[in-house]
């Protein structure tokens, strides 16, 4: 915060006014007298004399009012540096008194006199002498009679007449208005916006444009764009014996700026006035460099501009906005990527709920997923689908949920767990796949086997009943709000162009299904950096056959049934080269546990005992014999490979065998085979020795020859301090954060949601580590990768594949020790894109 001497000025051209301390209206007052707009005479003071005088200083009002003529009426207005931050309410006519009253009676018309003073009387009576306003709810009217009311009603409270000085009342108003800003409400409020607790406040004194009087005279607000969604269109207000913004308060007495079938217009009364003010905005939109919203007023037919504050906005409004200010060269292209928030992209990406729509908040947890959805509570996947097959949204309602359920969550508008963080599995497939999706929702009782769910305050929701989710802000809702549907136009087709020409890091995107390669492929990503290979074996066809490989006891039987599933991952992969057209598609080998492909409860274990022909007490011994105290530390990845070696076997041929396919069909594939969850170099040596056996196998078979690139995926700590004993061995380091994150910290990603909002609030992680990367924890292992490997081989691919490949926090950092590239859902390819630009944008300008 930029602090200086205290300070009142005179807005001038010249004047030494900034926004760090004078506050963004001032300075914008200030461009607007540059432009020779007719703004009337305004005294800008500074935060620090702000500050002083809510210590009690008084200020030099002197060198205000020697600004004005003795007959002017002021108004007092906030001025933080930031419009977003808010201030007190403005004062106006300040200086109306009784004997101004008789003389505007007679200048304005005795009407116009009584409206000026009534209003003073009110605002200064609740807003600077802090009176109840209930004290004034009997008054009626705009006559004489209600003035004489409102001026009993203040010395009945006060037991002191109204303040006839405009010296003593705007000593008042500024003492008000200064301590106000000062105050604990006011200052929660405005960190709750994301203001520093130090920020400063300004203070604009500014001459009257009554608005209220003989001739043409009003107020009102206009804009060129529609703030909801970026088109440009006239828009705005303007009512006629009126002061302030009460054109947007009272809408219905309001006439509308343009041409409108819908009534009466300010151009079809006075379009000279009319054509003067939207000839000023365009002056402001090409000047000031930004679509503003003008607050004017007219008296007796003059024309004065009171403010300009940048027109509020919608993500996808502000997109459209800095396209077409860089399309109409009044700021270049790479500040028009500038001027958009990455995280803000989740809303054009996804439905939202709409900002005006009337929440009926349930529970607020985990915002795992971006979007919003509605539809009928069920409890299990076969029930979504169920849903799904009649045309009927649905919200899939889990404690947690597992690989078993994602063809529910596929048939799902969202998905709702009790359990679970940021990288939970219902949090990775939900972004994967772009539903929205709410976890770690603990203060609902969820009870799936009475098909009913208890929230906080007590209500019951049963199967069938209707919820909203919204995974941008973690919020569950009753009912079914009104929603914005995703934005995908051609500004943002054309903002993405310009943010993928100034990317100096590469994006991949993390995709398991030809669906995932798609939505991948059409944000422009720059290949697959992650494809889960586990996840193509759920489906019902292929999940019983899985089943019989981990029922085999012997290494041929695993083989025959695995050359059943051979042809099933074939076609998988030569759909997902098809979609990625010679683009780079990094396949990760199978790594969970196999007791995931295994049901738990008594249904699903007859269900397999049928499909297997075997005693239902063999199925069950068989599935409890294999379960692990922890599994996500026990026998999966490269572990499971070396154990049961047959499976990665299967796959590498599939990936060879479709790398052929794709090639004869005209497509130039070399497939990237990673192995997930290595800790010593021996690991990679034995997969490899098996992978290039069945490369050599499939050459000969096919008398044709291919390349391929085998990496590894680090994701213990132990891999990143060997990462230059493993170096030696791989084409490529893949570093998964979500299991790093895991291990770094001893902590489970599936239960740390249950007390991580806790640890964060009282400042133990200063943000949750599975959700923003822990730079100095987990960055000094990869860090350390990322040296070591580069010093074994410079060449080396480097990346990240976690969740984290989305954050531009983790993006930047990335960035800073040399990674290639980062890859993340197809989702947040858009985000990460973004990032990556600014950053580079930054990196340039210094």
């Amino acid at each position: 915060m930029q602090h200086d001497m205290p300070t009142i000025d005179l807005i001038t051209p010249t004047a030494t006014i900034a926004t760090p301390t004078h506050g963004g209206r001032a300075k914008c007052l200030q461009r607007l007298v540059r432009l020779d707009l007719p703004v009337p005479s305004t005294v800008a003071l500074s935060f620090e004399m702000v500050k002083s005088i809510a210590a009690g200083h008084k200020p030099d009002l002197d060198a205000i009012l020697n600004q004005f003529s003795p007959d002017d009426i002021l108004c007092v207005r906030p001025s933080s540096e930031s419009v977003d931050w808010g201030g007190p309410s403005a004062i106006l006519n300040i200086g109306m008194n009784d004997a101004r009253y008789v003389e505007l009676s007679d200048k304005l018309g005795q009407e116009a006199a009584v409206d000026l003073y009534l209003r003073f009387v009110q605002s200064y009576s609740i807003n600077v002498a802090r009176l109840d306003p209930d004290a004034f709810e009997h008054i009626e009217g705009q006559d004489q009679a209600a003035l004489a009311a409102a001026l009993h009603a203040y010395s009945d409270e006060t037991g002191e007449e109204f303040p006839q000085r405009i010296s003593d009342q705007l000593t008042e108003v500024l003492r008000s208005m200064s301590r106000a800003w000062e105050g604990t409400t006011a200052r929660l409020l405005r960190e709750a916006k994301g203001a520093p607790a130090d920020a400063g406040l300004g203070l604009v004194v500014q001459k009257m444009a009554f608005g209220i009087g003989q001739g043409e005279s009003g107020s009102g607000v206009l804009q060129l764009v529609d703030g909801y969604t970026g088109e440009e269109r006239i828009m705005g207000r303007y009512a006629r014996q009126s002061q302030g913004r009460d054109a947007l308060e009272q809408h219905r007495k309001a006439l509308f700026l343009a041409h409108d079938p819908r009534g009466p217009s300010l151009q079809d009364s006075e379009p000279e006035i009319f054509a003067k003010l939207v000839e000023q905005a365009k002056l402001m939109r090409h000047r000031l460099r930004e679509e503003m919203q003008i607050e004017f007023t007219i008296q007796n037919g003059e024309l004065f501009i009171l403010d300009g504050v940048r027109v509020n906005r919608r993500a996808n409004a502000a997109m459209r906005i800095a396209v077409k200010l860089a399309e109409d060269g009044i700021i270049p292209q790479q500040e028009a990527l500038m001027r958009i928030d990455p995280r803000a992209l989740g809303e054009l990406l996804h439905r939202q709920i709409d900002p005006e729509a009337k929440r009926d908040v349930l529970a607020t947890a985990v915002a795992a997923s971006p979007g919003a959805a509605s539809g009928k509570i069920v409890f299990d996947a076969l029930t979504a689908q169920a849903h799904a097959a009649r045309g009927e949204a649905c919200i899939l309602v889990r404690r947690e949920t597992s690989p078993e359920d994602i063809r529910g969550m596929h048939a799902a508008a969202g998905v709702l767990t009790e359990r679970g963080g940021m990288t939970s599995h219902a949090a990775v497939i939900g972004r994967g796949i772009g539903l929205p999706c709410v976890v770690g929702a603990s203060d609902i009782k969820f009870q799936p086997s009475k098909k009913r769910m208890t929230t906080p305050d007590g209500r019951t929701f049963a199967e069938g009943d209707i919820i909203t989710i919204d995974g941008t802000n973690g919020q569950v809702l009753a009912g079914q709000p009104k929603m914005v549907e995703a934005a995908l136009d051609d500004s943002f087709q054309t903002f993405m162009k310009w943010a993928a020409e100034n990317c100096d890091i590469r994006v991949r995107a993390n995709a398991d299904t030809p669906r995932d390669a798609q939505t991948a492929r059409n944000f422009d990503a720059q290949g697959i950096g992650l494809c889960r290979t586990e996840h193509m074996f759920f489906d019902v066809d292929r999940l019983t056959v899985m089943r019989e490989m981990i029922f085999a006891d012997a290494a041929h039987d695993r083989r025959s049934v695995l050359d059943r599933l051979l042809p099933m991952q074939r076609a998988d992969f030569i759909e997902l080269f098809r979609i990625m057209r010679g683009l780079p598609v990094c396949i990760r080998l199978f790594d969970p546990p196999l007791h995931e492909f295994l049901p738990t409860d008594r249904a699903g274990l007859l269900n397999l005992a049928e499909a297997l022909d075997l005693p239902l007490s063999t199925v069950t011994q068989r599935v409890e014999s294999m379960g692990e105290y922890n599994p996500m530390l026990g026998m999966r990845g490269v572990r499971l490979g070396i154990k049961v070696p047959e499976i990665y076997e299967m796959q590498a041929r599939a990936i060879f065998e479709a790398t052929v396919e794709s090639a004869q069909d005209g497509e130039t594939v070399v497939p990237e085979i990673m192995i997930p969850l290595v800790s010593a170099k021996r690991e990679v040596e034995l997969v490899r020795n098996r992978i290039d056996a069945v490369a050599a196998a499939v050459r000969n078979e096919r008398g044709t020859d291919f390349t391929y690139k085998l990496g590894v995926m680090v994701e213990t700590p132990r891999a990143t301090l060997r990462a230059d004993d493993i170096a030696q061995h791989s084409a490529f380091l893949s570093f998964g954060t979500n299991d790093l994150t895991q291990m770094t910290y001893g902590l489970s990603r599936d239960d740390a949601g249950r007390f991580m909002s806790d640890y964060v609030n009282q400042g133990v992680f200063p943000e949750d580590p599975f959700h923003t990367l822990d730079t100095e924890g987990v960055g000094e292992l990869l860090r350390i990768g990322v040296d070591r490997a580069r010093q074994v081989d410079p060449e080396i691919v480097l990346s990240i594949c976690g969740e984290h490949g989305g954050s531009p926090e983790s993006i930047a950092f990335c960035r800073q020790i040399g990674m290639d590239y980062v890859s993340c859902s197809p989702f947040r390819v858009p985000v990460a894109k973004l990032a990556a630009a600014q950053l580079a944008i930054a990196s340039k300008t210094g």
